[in-house]
């Protein structure tokens, strides 16, 4: 059986580790010295250069792997490069017909985040410890740095007024993106339940501080879909889970006048949220434009940001088929995952970061992201990744790795 990584050399697979922690951990160190005023914006918004930094290199390494196996290609990343191939079509023809030039480049540079961030997801073993470890102290910088400049429970570089180029500065949602997607990658591989639940509490605590919504919640989503699914002991699990859940309830008043400022606890009633307020909004324009235009919909029928905050803005922008194409795109992977590989442990690694980062996509695009959002391109990466292997990879190794906490004797451990 040939080996999950025989095509490619160390030096590619290097390029391709260095493509993710660029993207993701180097985009929140970046900012965080940007905010601290210690260097100037000589990136500019930092993601789109360094996309373009690593696209062709990248794009290379995937044709080559094809080429060299031919079996790599797996259907859904097919349906995924149609999807381009239309997306492409109405840009291009919108362009020409004079929409605006901002909304054009900001859905080219969407093309450009989602296919980086798929074939890094699809191609990178997130087992090898030249990813691993660096990824790890990875979270662990960025944990330190949110924890240690937050002021009043909340994590904000521009409250700090250091950053020489304000402007640049990123959104809390950036940052918070980096720490998800990091996560996401290091729980998925990690067998000691010990290691799993210090890197939750961590993260928890850092994105709560963070302020960004919509990553935190997330991030609570998937802890319970990884963890039933590592569980050996499934209903014993739920039991747990439900405690914990009851003494986080009975203790939340103590939670809210310790960080009484931070925009999380908006969740408890949105009615008060100016950016759920706006959001509203937004979401009603879009009802609006597809009610006026429900076949084609209206291509960059708003001003630029002031788009729907959720997977209708796909409507809006490449019509209905272009709408109910994304969505299944996203939701057959996911409910074949569902039937076919949660209550199966053979391969876990792959699988769940596939299910658990799907999962997290699709809460994501129904609440708050755009129709271009990378973690797109993430979701179906990992699970053509998963599905090659599977089929392909029968002999392949389980993806077990060794962790810095080893040994938990805990019943809800994950299976030796």
């Amino acid at each position: 059986m040939i080996p999950f990584t025989a095509y490619r050399s160390p030096a590619e697979r290097a390029v391709l580790i260095l493509g993710f922690m660029a993207l993701f951990p180097g985009f929140f160190f970046y900012h965080f010295l940007l905010g601290m005023g210690l260097i100037r914006a000589f990136l500019g918004g930092y993601f789109t250069p360094v996309s373009l930094l690593f696209a062709l290199p990248v794009i290379v390494f995937y044709v080559r792997q094809i080429k060299h196996d031919h079996q790599y290609l797996v259907p859904c990343e097919v349906y995924y490069g149609l999807f381009f191939i239309f997306f492409a079509a109405v840009i291009g023809a919108n362009a020409i017909s004079g929409a605006s030039m901002v909304i054009v480049v900001a859905h080219m540079e969407g093309i450009l985040f989602m296919v980086n961030v798929f074939i890094l997801f699809k191609m990178i073993d997130f087992t090898e410890p030249q990813f691993r470890y660096p990824a790890i102290l990875c979270l662990t910088g960025m944990s330190a740095v949110i924890i240690s400049f937050s002021t009043e429970g909340m994590f904000r570089m521009d409250a700090l007024g250091l950053a020489k180029d304000p402007a640049a500065l990123s959104t809390y949602q950036g940052l918070a993106r980096s720490y998800l997607v990091t996560l996401l990658c290091v729980v998925a591989y990690t067998n000691s339940l010990t290691l799993r639940v210090l890197m939750y509490l961590t993260g928890a605590a850092s994105l709560f501080l963070n302020t960004a919504r919509s990553e935190f919640v997330a991030m609570l989503f998937v802890i319970p879909i990884i963890e039933l699914y590592f569980a050996k002991k499934k209903l014993l699990f739920i039991v747990v889970l439900a405690a914990v859940a009851a003494l986080v309830i009975m203790n939340f008043n103590l939670i809210e006048e310790q960080l009484p400022n931070n925009r999380i606890l908006e969740l408890l009633d949105l009615s008060h949220s100016n950016s759920a307020i706006l959001r509203h909004q937004m979401m009603a324009h879009a009802v609006q434009t597809v009610s006026a235009h429900p076949i084609l919909g209206d291509y960059a029928s708003y001003e630029n940001g002031h788009y729907a905050h959720n997977i209708f803005s796909a409507w809006v922008d490449l019509g209905i088929f272009g709408f109910i194409y994304l969505a299944a795109l996203m939701i057959l992977p996911t409910v074949s995952m569902l039937t076919t590989g949660y209550f199966n442990t053979k391969d876990h690694g792959d699988f769940i970061l596939a299910f658990a980062t799907a999962c997290a996509t699709m809460l994501l695009l129904i609440k708050s992201h755009y129709f271009t959002d990378m973690l797109i391109g993430a979701s179906i990466g990992s699970y053509s990744k998963y599905r090659y292997g599977a089929k392909h990879l029968k002999q392949r190794p389980r993806n077990t790795i060794p962790t810095v906490v080893r040994g938990s004797s805990s019943i809800l451990q994950s299976p030796p």
